[in-house]
């Protein structure tokens, strides 16, 4: 799930790698909970997007406060991702492998892009929305991306490993494009998160923007291309 800070440039005081034992130690308590949800399926998987849903909801009204429109829009697209979310993992044919996939390939963006990022530098992938973020952080997300996709796929015995790979690095860029779209709405709002629910992360949204993004994108490509991709 990308982190609003995923590929930050080094702070002036805190170190390389300041803040990332939070962000360890919150992963470690949520990710074991996620995954649970996603194998075991109903009703757990339902429960939570129960509980994801007027969070998110909050949220983006507070990101969108002033802007009946902008909210509207937010609420479609946060309902949508979640949406996309039961359906892909109620499908019958690889609905659990569907949904770990995209969270595995999203994890692994995160910590390319961060590691990548915060250790090559380099040119600003988009100064006036996220500062931090960089072109490196972003090369490096999408190849950790590709090798964690193509990975699944062994692990799994289903699709082949450069189609998933491409389709890995593909959902990388999404992500990330998740992540600038929260992080335009939180600079138009004035705030550094969306909310303070999860320590070393701030508000939900700030823990699954790049998610979001994948999830409705995944779920309009298996509309399009059919109810075997991306094991195709």
């Amino acid at each position: 799930m990308a982190a609003s800070a995923a590929d930050a440039a080094p702070p002036a005081g805190g170190g390389r790698f300041a803040g990332l034992l939070m962000r360890a130690l919150s992963a470690v308590i949520l990710g074991p909970l996620m995954l649970a949800a996603v194998w075991y399926g109903f009703p757990w998987i339902d429960l939570v997007a129960a509980l994801a849903a007027p969070i998110m909801i909050f949220e983006w009204s507070r990101l969108t406060r002033g802007a009946p429109v902008l909210r509207l829009l937010a609420w479609a697209y946060g309902l949508a991702a979640l949406a996309a979310l039961l359906w892909l993992r109620h499908q019958p044919a690889h609905g659990r492998e569907t949904i770990l996939w995209v969270l595995v390939c999203i994890w692994a963006t995160d910590i390319g892009a961060y590691f990548v990022g915060r250790t090559a530098g380099g040119a600003k992938l988009a100064p006036r929305i996220s500062p931090g973020k960089t072109w490196s952080g972003l090369i490096g997300g999408m190849a950790w991306a590709a090798a964690a996709s193509a990975a699944m796929g062994y692990v799994f015995g289903l699709g082949e490993t450069v189609h998933l790979a491409i389709a890995g690095a593909a959902l990388a860029i999404v992500g990330q494009a998740g992540d600038l779209l929260e992080s335009a709405a939180k600079r138009r709002a004035g705030v550094k998160d969306s909310g303070r629910l999860i320590p070393g992360h701030g508000g939900l949204l700030d823990r699954i923007d790049g998610l979001m993004a994948v999830l409705v994108a995944v779920g309009i490509a298996r509309l399009i291309a059919g109810n075997s991709w991306p094991w195709t």
